[in-house]
């Protein structure tokens, strides 16, 4: 138990840190919401290491506490609906034989960015927002990608 609380309170820092790094670095697509996503690494640990519980813990708490320190309400709404929807796919994914870790985390990607997509046209009630959808899929994809390749080497160097 003791080393379940160890990793989860380690990976939620880990989250935090890299939620915050990301905001300090630029991403200049053209498009609003595309970010590395370098936080979900350590969601996607606690997915593989634990269960979707731990994980949405951690995914939780790095939101609230980004999204207090250097967002807004809207900023939070956007996180957890993103998270959430990835969230979901990425224990469902992970449940099916035939996904790696990698395509796990493509496919958690995809889902954010869609679950985001989703809540902005709530938000502003305007559909035309559905142009900005390949792109974010695309960069769904690719990091994704890369996030799930990091996770594996984590996984692989600490467990």
């Amino acid at each position: 138990m003791s080393k379940k609380t160890a990793y989860l309170g380690l990976f939620s820092a880990v989250a935090i840190i890299f939620g915050y790094v990301e905001t300090l670095i630029p991403i200049f697509a053209g498009i609003p919401g595309i970010k590395l996503g370098l936080a979900n690494l350590a969601v996607l640990f606690i997915l593989e290491y634990y269960s979707w519980k731990e994980a949405a813990f951690v995914s939780l708490v790095r939101i609230l506490v980004i999204g207090f320190l250097f967002g807004n309400l809207f900023s939070i709404a956007y996180s957890l609906s993103g998270a959430s929807l990835s969230l979901l796919v990425m224990t469902l994914f992970k449940r099916q034989k035939g996904f790696s870790l990698i395509g796990v985390s493509i496919a958690g990607g995809v889902a954010h960015n869609t679950g985001q997509l989703l809540i902005a046209m709530l938000i502003v009630e305007n559909t035309s927002l559905l142009y900005y959808a390949p792109a974010l899929l695309i960069s769904g994809v690719i990091t994704g990608f890369f996030i799930g390749l990091l996770t594996k080497e984590t996984c692989r160097r600490i467990l």
